[in-house]
């Protein structure tokens, strides 16, 4: 199983993020969430600031590209595997940066990813 950070988690059920932290749980994955707003989603505690956490081997974001910088420092410094960009939050800088730091880049959406077994 995958340790993931969802980045963008929120505990609204119309949010892909909530799908996401929903779905992966329910595929046997350990999650860690950063969001706005302090909520549990499926068991997981949403952390408003970046927790300090190991062994994270996916990043998928849920933030717009603007948004993503103020967390740059803190994904890299995680060395994740991979960062899936999904619909709505590619962003060529952060791509660039964490390819540079050795961490593969998808522009994929984690759902599908997750439903056709690709995750």
């Amino acid at each position: 199983m995958k340790k993931t950070l969802v980045l963008g988690a929120s505990e609204n059920p119309a949010r892909y993020s909530f799908e996401a932290v929903t779905r992966l749980r329910k595929h046997g994955h350990e999650v860690v969430a950063v969001g706005r707003k302090s909520a549990v989603v499926a068991g997981v505690q949403i952390e408003t600031e970046p927790p300090v956490v190991n062994d994270i081997d996916t990043v998928t974001l849920y933030l717009n590209p603007t948004a993503q910088k103020a967390y740059y420092d803190f994904i890299l410094s995680l060395h994740p595997k991979r960062i899936i960009f999904n619909p709505g939050t590619e962003n060529e800088e952060l791509e660039e940066l964490a390819q540079q730091n050795g961490i593969a880049t998808l522009e994929a959406c984690t759902l599908v990813m997750l439903n056709t077994g690709q995750y």
